[in-house]
């Protein structure tokens, strides 16, 4: 089942009930003109178990520890933003699967042979996927993309890489004069910075629930950052975001984050992709790649399942 995520942008009190997030509003719940009975009316509930991702985007929004302790019991991704309504932090459960220790232990003794052939499947896979996008979104074409991609070496030794990725956001946006991809970059960046920060969101909890530690990556090994292995995997991820970015950047006025946009950015662990010769959610897709990953340091598996366009 697709779980939901949840978006809170207002000042906000969020508990647990029965079960149950309990959404209530500060301006009725302090109010001495309004009765018990309205109050309760306008309360807003829904399960836990169906929800998988929740967004906290307001200074003024108080939740419970009783709810964080449900929430991640029920191994969901909470994200905190920023002023500027950019995800800053993201919050897991240190245990999402029964057999963590021995999962962390076939993670930690992955040889650096086999973690150079499944970053040569990420990125070959990401760059198949580039391709496809660009392709879809300006009509342009990418034989050389492809080209690029049947010529990554184990451990991308050669850094294709960084050549497909020079070539592909030269041309994704064309209507953007000398468009580069910047994290403090001009718009578009921002709508990808937003749609990754979920993405991240999505992949680092799909990890967690198949006992991994999203600390320890195949690839990126900044001392710094918390999730290398969330960051490796959602590589072949990224270009279903920059598409769902493209088509919005046609739509709206993206110099600022608003309400609407990102509740469009919202949309992206319900995206449709291509995996195991299936449609699914990118969010039901990500847990069968993390599921293959780890098939992979167990030694049942050196293929990583990852999407197709």
């Amino acid at each position: 089942m697709i779980k939901k995520t949840l978006y809170f942008g207002n000042p906000t009190y969020l508990s647990l009930r029965n079960g149950q997030i309990v959404i209530k509003l500060p301006e009725v719940e302090n109010s001495d003109s309004l009765s018990e009975t309205f109050k309760q009316s306008t309360e807003v509930t829904r399960p836990i178990e169906d929800i998988g991702i929740v967004v906290l985007d307001h200074r003024r929004i108080t939740i419970t520890t009783g709810l964080m302790e449900a929430l991640l019991e029920n191994t969901c991704a909470v994200i905190t933003c920023d002023s500027r309504s950019m995800p800053h932090g993201l919050v897991l459960p240190l245990s999402g699967n029964t057999l963590q220790s021995e999962r962390f232990r076939h993670q930690i003794d992955a040889s650096l042979p086999l973690k150079k052939q499944l970053w040569q499947q990420t990125i070959k896979a990401k760059i198949e996927n580039q391709a496809d996008v660009l392709e879809a979104c300006i009509h342009s074409g990418v034989k050389c993309m492809k080209i690029w991609a049947g010529e990554v070496k184990s451990g991308d030794t050669n850094n294709i890489e960084a050549r497909a990725a020079a070539y592909y956001w030269r041309n994704m946006f064309p209507n953007v004069e000398n468009f580069t991809r910047e994290r403090e970059g001009i718009p578009p960046n921002n709508l990808l910075n937003y749609g990754y920060a979920i993405l991240r969101a999505v992949v680092a909890r799909a990890l967690v629930i198949s006992g991994m530690l999203p600390t320890l990556g195949i690839h990126h090994h900044n001392r710094y950052n918390a999730y290398c292995l969330a960051d490796d995997i959602m590589e072949p991820y990224r270009p279903f975001v920059d598409e769902l970015v493209f088509n919005m950047f046609q739509t709206y006025n993206c110099d600022e984050l608003t309400k609407e946009i990102k509740a469009k950015m919202l949309s992206v662990p319900t995206l449709d992709v291509r995996i195991g010769g299936s449609r699914s959610p990118l969010m039901v897709a990500v847990s069968q790649t993390t599921a293959s990953l780890y098939k992979c340091f167990k030694g049942e598996s050196r293929q990583i399942l990852y999407p197709k366009y």
